[in-house]
């Protein structure tokens, strides 16, 4: 299990650089520069929230660190969307990467919230 959550870890990690990567190619306008500063701030968020999950003082502290980082995934996938729909990044595909990333983290978040609820019920 704690490979696992060192997988986890790594992976977001990964997703952080991709996300850096991304704000660091969208135009300096003014939308830019406004996109840029809300993907960098949601999008880099999972990585150190997942961190205070580890050291959470409660099963509840970690459950609500875990929605933390959840909540900031769905956000990032929003304005991911945006940016493909404008496009600020073209082609707009080159983001389908990373929004099946961001896809994929949800899942993993959400399964991990339900599976750290019923354990937390049970004791």
């Amino acid at each position: 299990m704690n490979k696992q959550k060192y997988d986890l870890e790594e992976r977001l990690l990964e997703y952080s650089v991709r996300i850096i990567r991304i704000v660091e190619k969208l135009p300096t306008t003014r939308v830019g520069n406004h996109v840029a500063g809300q993907l960098l701030r949601s999008g880099t968020s999972p990585y150190p929230n997942h961190g205070e999950a580890q050291a959470a003082e409660s099963p509840n502290d970690f459950i609500h660190k875990l929605r933390i980082s959840l909540k900031e995934l769905r956000e990032t996938k929003r304005w991911l969307k945006l940016i493909q729909r404008i496009p600020l990044i073209k082609p707009a595909e080159k983001l389908d990467g990373i929004q099946q990333e961001t896809e994929e983290l949800i899942k993993i978040f959400v399964s991990s919230i339900k599976t750290a609820q019923i354990k937390n019920i049970k004791h």
